[in-house]
């Protein structure tokens, strides 16, 4: 006898574009559930109460800075509205890099790699009555409460799944890596090469979007100019076919951002000739380059692929074609020293006398990357003065104080659960 199937998902905004495509991936696939979502603790709780549904599923996703805060959430949840039949599962980055420690914190599951096919072989074993361990990209807890993973799911072209159906939000137009920069956990989630969307496929999700209304399109993508490219250097032919084939399909009045927020653009890919083409197509005044230090050392020691120089150069560049670049910086990298740091904060000063906005940031020991277990450097009290000061005037902004927090208490919960250990796996 085939179960119903409730899935509930604690829907956040930090989070929605993830979960828009594991909903889309549901519905293309045709699996049949019911969809609730819970935008607080408490609704979360009330639909799983008030479900009539055999078998339930809450979906969690979150970013590592946020495990302790989500974790809290679903022990509120449990007290106020588990039953028999439920199970809460762990899914994004932090799951995929710590599935012992998102199930020693109270989760069922933890979803592990890329969950489209994951999320469509779950549902499926719940209204079958299938075991857990035949579903791929799972973490299952075993009678000792170790972490079991099941087969790897498997990671299928980006045409596979679209972004969203029905909803609203970028549309993802690459996924994964090639570049290995150490503190990232994007080429560890989704793999160290590029996975681009056809433009025919971007296309198809423009259109539906301006059938509800809808004006505006923006892209989620690790590295905006390298879009088409298999390799490190711009396809700006491959650039140019994407956003003339949205333009295509957007109305008068339709709007094109790209390189801005929710994606940025490589130093090194800012040349005059890809400006201008931008200048052709984007609304955006404003692009969000990735400098991370002022110190040529500390940029190798970090794996970026860059120097100082095409830093300058792609700010400069910027401005002259109109656009204030927001340029990111990351203080507090593994083995940065004083030094280090006032080669960095003496960038960010030059490149807002060139015009940009210095967006700062404070090294996080994120799971999964290489530099997980890594010690995050000192910084000190003239250093945060100076990144005040900057602030002041109106050239900086970020979250870095916020991030020292989240920093400490990452470097923590690694030593709790060292690396390395062997990892078990089903016989499934």
């Amino acid at each position: 006898m085939t179960a119903a199937v409730s899935v509930v998902v604690r829907y956040r905004k930090a989070v929605t574009y993830g979960v828009h495509a594991l909903l889309a991936a549901l519905e293309t696939a045709g699996v049949e559930h019911e969809l609730r979502l819970g935008t607080t603790p408490e609704e979360t709780a009330a639909h799983i109460a008030e479900t009539g549904a055999d078998r339930v599923l809450v979906l969690w996703s979150f970013y590592s800075p946020d495990a302790e805060a989500m974790a809290a959430e679903l022990a509120t949840v449990r007290a106020h509205g588990d039953r028999p039949g439920v199970l809460h599962i762990a899914g994004g980055v932090h799951a995929t890099a710590e599935p012992q420690q998102v199930i020693d914190a109270g989760w069922d599951l933890a979803a592990i790699g890329e969950g489209e096919s994951t999320i469509i072989s779950l549902v499926t074993a719940l209204r079958q009555g299938e075991p857990l361990t035949s579903v791929p990209g799972l973490a299952v807890k075993d009678g000792d409460g170790v972490a079991l993973r099941t087969r790897a799911a498997p990671q299928l072209p980006l045409d596979a799944y679209p972004s969203f159906v029905g909803r609203n939000g970028p549309i993802e137009i690459t996924r994964g890596c090639r570049y290995t920069c150490r503190f990232c956990q994007t080429p560890f989630m989704f793999g160290g090469q590029f996975r681009h969307r056809s433009v025919s496929s971007v296309r198809e999700h423009v259109r539906g979007m301006v059938e509800r209304g809808l004006r505006d399109v923006r892209f989620i993508t690790p590295t905006s100019l390298s879009y088409g490219s298999p390799g490190p250097d711009a396809d700006l032919t491959a650039v140019e076919e994407l956003l003339a084939g949205v333009k295509e399909e957007l109305p008068p009045h339709g709007r094109v951002f790209f390189g801005s927020f929710p994606s940025e653009v490589r130093p090194e890919h800012v040349s005059p000739e890809a400006m201008k083409l931008l200048k052709r197509y984007v609304a955006n005044d404003n692009l969000i380059i990735g400098a991370q230090s002022g110190s040529d050392r500390v940029l190798a020691a970090s794996g970026r692929g860059h120097d100082t120089s095409p830093v300058r150069d792609a700010v400069r560049i910027a401005v002259e074609h109109g656009f204030r670049p927001n340029v990111d910086f990351i203080f507090g990298m593994p083995g940065e020293d004083e030094g280090d740091q006032r080669d960095s904060l003496k960038l960010a000063a030059d490149l807002a006398e060139l015009g940009a906005r210095i967006h700062t940031h404070t090294f996080m020991p994120l799971p999964g990357t290489p530099w997980r277990d890594a010690e995050p450097a000192f910084i000190p009290l003239a250093t945060m003065r100076e990144l005040d000061r900057l602030a002041q005037r109106g050239d900086a902004y970020g979250h870095w104080r916020k991030q020292a927090e989240h920093s400490a208490r990452l470097a923590e919960t690694a030593k709790a659960y060292p690396r390395r250990t062997r990892r078990r796996r089903t016989s499934d």
